[in-house]
């Protein structure tokens, strides 16, 4: 992951795209798509499921997409209340 982008809050962006096989209409396929993309807009996700619905032949059923929050953060600091020691 590019850390430009994540500076312009790009986000690793995953969906999960049910289509219908061309042949078989009543059956649907499932197809995963992962890049990184801004929310909520999610441009890229757009323009690829703008260019399937444009040339491929497989009609879309549905898109299920989860974004991942921010890759970037400071360091956390955790007080931790137990000490175990191994010897």
């Amino acid at each position: 992951m590019s850390l430009a982008l994540q500076l312009r809050d790009y986000r690793l962006t995953t969906a999960e795209i049910l289509y219908r096989l061309p042949d078989h209409p009543a059956v649907l396929q499932s197809y995963v798509w992962q890049d990184m993309d801004r929310a909520p807009d999610f441009p890229a996700l757009k323009k690829f499921l703008d260019f399937w619905s444009r040339e491929l032949e497989g009609a879309l059923h549905s898109v299920r997409v989860a974004a991942a929050g921010t890759l970037i953060a400071p360091p956390a600091w955790r007080h931790v209340d137990h000490s175990l020691a191994l010897h």
